[in-house]
């Protein structure tokens, strides 16, 4: 069993990592932090836990979770990570970060696009991106993973298997519109995430301007083995959660929609959280709420030789909390469909 911590865990990515590891036949919830909910029980914050546990929430201290824990997952926000990352990688503990902190690879990048300096450029290099399905050769035995945002992890997964192959010309522009639900701005109440606000309104938002942006780029980048060009377009939807990321990619003359069915289906078919539709079927978000799947579709404009690539995911499921235990299995070397063996409610 792995005495696991959840850094951060009142918020929404958290409990979520909170319930995940709940569920675990390997994992025990030892710790769970919040700086506002010290000294509650878990069960009286989130009542759908109780009977579950009896961990009560504590301060956040990098030196307590580290004795405590062999793994710590920290749903916190962006600088929250740099704070406590190195103390916990000294003591031994294994860290999966879900925050930005370790995921761009340029710290001046990070620098540019959070405004704050970065405190520990010297373990950039050890991060392991969290994204098994684009690359988990580096997963096993790290120390440190960086799980991608919401917003990347779609878009990576919808654009994959076109970059790769070749399909898709990657010195064009990809064009990307994506949508998530309101629990992706957190739990923090914010003007625009306030029911009235939200409730019947659709929103786009950060255009130009979303730090997800150099973590798209960054990645498809490394896919194409040359810089790509990005436009990227966010919007809150009056959902409670999910994300829809539909990726726009120019691709060879004559290439049809069951070819793209076809090359989706051959990149993915090991994987198993992603699911490829059939040609003619995209996919929604109530199909994987609750999950760590990613559903994909894809159909091509043959007038405009445009592939419209789909993919949706639980922002809170594979976009966060179910892509850091994916990763922790694949570090700990148990099997990455370990946890999440119970389907999710069809309706």
């Amino acid at each position: 069993m792995l005495n696991v911590a959840v850094v951060g865990a009142a918020g929404y990515s958290g409990i979520e990592a909170v319930r995940l590891v709940l569920g675990h036949p390997r994992m025990r919830l030892v710790c769970a932090t919040s700086a506002n909910d010290a000294r509650k029980p878990i069960a009286n914050v989130y009542p759908a836990l109780a009977g579950l546990t009896d961990v009560v929430f504590s301060a956040p201290d990098a030196e307590m979770i580290a004795a405590v824990a062999d793994v710590a997952f920290l749903a916190v926000p962006h600088t929250a990570a740099l704070a406590l990352v190195p103390t916990l990688l000294a003591a031994g503990t294994t860290v999966i970060d879900l925050s930005a902190d370790f995921r761009l690879k340029d710290p001046l990048v990070y620098e540019a696009w959070y405004g704050v300096l970065h405190t520990a450029p010297e373990l950039l290099a050890e991060a392991v991106f969290g994204l098994p399905e684009l690359d988990r050769s580096r997963l096993a035995g790290a120390r440190l993973v960086a799980c991608p945002g919401c917003y990347p992890t779609a878009t990576v997964l919808a654009a994959l298997p076109a970059l790769e192959s070749g399909i898709a010309l990657g010195g064009s522009r990809i064009m990307v519109d994506a949508k998530s639900g309101v629990s992706g701005a957190g739990r923090t109440p914010t003007a625009a995430a306030h029911f009235v606000s939200a409730n019947e309104a659709v929103l786009p938002y950060k255009v130009g301007t979303h730090r997800h942006t150099p973590e798209i780029i960054q990645t498809l980048s490394e896919v194409t083995g040359a810089p790509i060009s990005l436009t990227f377009v966010p919007h809150l939807v009056p959902m409670t959660r999910g994300l829809l990321s539909t990726v726009y990619l120019e691709v060879e003359e004559n290439f049809t929609t069951s070819e793209a069915v076809d090359l989706y289906r051959g990149r993915y078919h090991k994987e198993p959280f992603v699911h490829v539709h059939d040609a003619g079927g995209m996919p929604s978000t109530a199909e994987v709420r609750g999950t760590n799947r990613a559903s994909i579709g894809v159909a091509v404009d043959e007038s405009t030789h445009t592939l419209v690539a789909v993919c949706a995911i639980d922002n809170l499921g594979k976009g966060a909390a179910g892509q850091a235990i994916q990763c922790a299995n694949a570090v700990f070397g148990y099997p990455e469909t370990e946890g999440f063996e119970r389907p999710a409610p069809v309706v």
